[in-house]
């Protein structure tokens, strides 16, 4: 499986990866569009779902295996990218590149980019320093989201693209994503007991 799984994945960046941005855009019909401020669209779940399922492939690859060193290459080029473009939350907004089209926390993209960057340092992938505190500010932008009785708010409803988000909007995969990125800071604060 791991093999065409492989080969069918270098097929996506070849055609919707914007190496000068590092970020994915969400399909062909995106190529040429612009957000308000004439940015290009790249929506923050679509670029999280990428994320998140890179780091789910590499953790069934074997050492050895022949592209695990592209895919860590990939994902660190993204990973510089995102913490680049975290808002002052802690949180990325439903538009990265711009986040005023929609100015407020979005919890499934950030949720996947947590999960991401925690299991990136769990597996000694990213420096820690520049790392750590971008991972740290995601995990509270998405534990200051969850509502007294425990519902995850400020996760965009279906969609393919940017969209608006409300307090109590919730969705599982948002849902997922948070327990995702739970399970990475779990395994870090057990590692380093006296991280801040």
């Amino acid at each position: 499986y791991l093999n065409p799984a492989t080969k069918l994945w270098w097929k996506t960046p070849d055609y919707l990866f914007d190496h000068d941005e590092h970020l994915y855009f969400r399909d062909g019909s995106y190529l040429n569009k612009k957000e308000k401020n004439g940015q290009k669209v790249f929506w923050s779940r679509g670029n999280g779902w990428v994320m998140g399922g890179m780091v789910r492939v590499m953790e069934n690859m074997p050492a050895n295996y022949p592209d695990k060193k592209k895919f860590e290459a990939l994902y660190k080029e993204m990973a510089a990218k995102i913490i680049s473009i975290q808002q002052p939350d802690g949180s990325w907004h439903a538009s990265l590149l711009d986040p005023d089209s929609f100015p407020i926390k979005e919890t499934s993209g950030t949720g996947f980019y947590c999960y991401a960057l925690l299991w990136g340092l769990n597996h000694g992938l990213l420096d820690e320093k520049t790392y750590w505190p971008a991972a740290k500010k995601a995990w509270n932008a998405m534990v200051t989201s969850v509502h007294p009785d425990g519902m995850l708010g400020y996760v965009q409803p279906i969609g393919a693209n940017p969209d608006k988000v409300t307090p109590t909007s919730t969705e599982v995969y948002g849902v997922g994503a948070f327990l995702l990125s739970g399970t990475q800071m779990y395994a870090y604060m057990n590692k380093h007991p006296k991280a801040e």
